[in-house]
C-alpha cells in the first residue's frame, strides 16, 4: 500500500485509541520504520510500504494504541539539539526541561571549569546538554536507579562526553563524599502521589514511578535536596529546581530561604506557568 494509505489507516487506528496527536504520531512511526524523515515521507506519498515494513508499522501502531509513549517506540528523543536514547528506564525528557538547562547555563559562573551536579539524572539529557553547551564544565550526574544510570551512561558515551560527564549511582548526594559544586540542578519527582493515576497513560503507566512520585504533597524529594544542598555548594553556588508549579512555588521558595538561600527567583515554563526556582548560597 502507498504511504498516504498507510498514514490514513494509522491515523484512524490511533485516534480510536485516544492518542492525542494521531496524525503526527502515525507519521513519526511510519517514517521511523522506513528510515526517513517526516518531511521526506510527506514528499513521497505514493511510495509503496511493503514487507517487512508493513508488519513493523503494524507492530508500532499496536504499541502506540496501547499508549506506549511515541519516544519509547522510536527509541530516541530530541533535547536541545541532541538526540538521546530513551526507554522505560527513565522519564522521557520534556520540552519544559530545556528551559531548566537554559537557566542553568546562565547561572554557571564565568570562571573556568565549573562543576555541576545533576540530581536524578534520568536519561542524562540535562547533564549532556550542559556539557555540550558549556565546553569547560564538568558534570556529575547522580541517579538512584541502576537502570536509569546505565541509560544515562549510554547517552554520555554516544555523545562523546565521557571525559566531562560522570554518571554515579547515588541517592541524591549520598555517594559524593566532600565534593562541592558551583551549581546543583534537579528535575526531581514532584508530583503528589494521588495525582499520578489521573495522568495520561503514557505517563502513569510508562514513566518510572521513582521519577514521578514526590509523596503526599509532591515535595518529599525537594525538601531533602534543599536541606542537603548547602553542604554541597561552594560559596556563591546556586541551586536550581524544576517543580510542579502552582502552589508548590511558594512553598519551595520558603524552603530555600529557610535553608539560607538568597536571591530566590522564579521563572515560567513554555505555558507561562511559574515552574522553575533558583537560590544562591552567599
Amino acid at each position: 500500500m502507498p504511504v498516504r494509505t498507510a498514514l490514513r489507516i494509522g491515523t484512524a487506528a490511533l485516534q480510536s485509541a485516544g492518542v492525542e496527536s494521531p496524525a503526527a504520531d502515525a507519521e513519526w512511526l511510519l517514517a521511523g520504520v522506513l528510515g526517513l524523515s517526516r518531511s521526506a515521507l510527506a514528499l513521497d506519498p505514493h511510495r509503496a510500504v511493503g514487507a517487512p515494513h508493513d508488519a513493523r508499522y503494524a507492530l508500532a501502531l499496536r504499541r502506540r494504541m496501547d499508549r506506549e509513549p511515541l519516544q519509547h517506540i522510536l527509541g530516541t528523543q530530541a533535547f536541545r539539539g541532541l538526540t538521546v536514547r530513551v526507554g522505560p528506564e527513565a522519564m522521557v525528557p520534556r520540552p519544559e526541561t530545556e528551559l531548566l538547562v537554559e537557566w542553568a547555563l546562565e547561572l554557571l559562573p564565568r570562571a573556568p571549569a565549573p562543576l555541576v551536579l545533576d540530581l536524578g539524572a534520568g536519561t542524562g539529557c540535562i547533564a549532556c546538554a550542559i556539557a555540550v553547551e558549556r565546553d569547560d564544565a564538568t558534570v556529575l550526574a547522580l541517579e538512584l536507579s541502576p537502570a536509569a544510570a546505565a541509560l544515562a551512561r549510554a547517552n554520555v558515551g554516544a555523545l562523546g562526553l565521557d571525559a566531562r560527564v560522570t554518571v554515579v549511582e547515588s541517592d541524591l548526594f549520598a555517594a559524593l563524599g566532600g565534593v562541592r559544586a558551583d551549581l546543583i540542578v534537579a528535575n526531581p519527582p514532584y508530583l503528589p502521589s494521588v495525582v499520578i493515576p489521573t495522568l495520561a497513560p503514557e505517563v502513569s503507566r510508562f514513566d518510572p514511578q521513582l521519577a514521578l512520585d514526590g509523596g503526599d504533597d509532591g515535595l518529599d524529594v525537594i525538601r531533602r535536596i534543599v536541606a542537603e544542598a548547602p553542604a554541597r555548594l561552594k560559596q556563591g553556588g546556586m541551586l536550581l529546581l524544576e517543580t510542579a508549579g502552582g502552589s508548590q512555588m511558594g512553598t519551595v521558595g520558603a524552603l530555600l530561604e529557610a535553608a539560607g538561600f538568597t536571591r530566590v527567583t522564579a521563572r515560567r515554563d513554555l505555558a507561562g506557568v511559574e515552574r522553575f526556582v533558583a537560590g544562591g548560597l552567599d
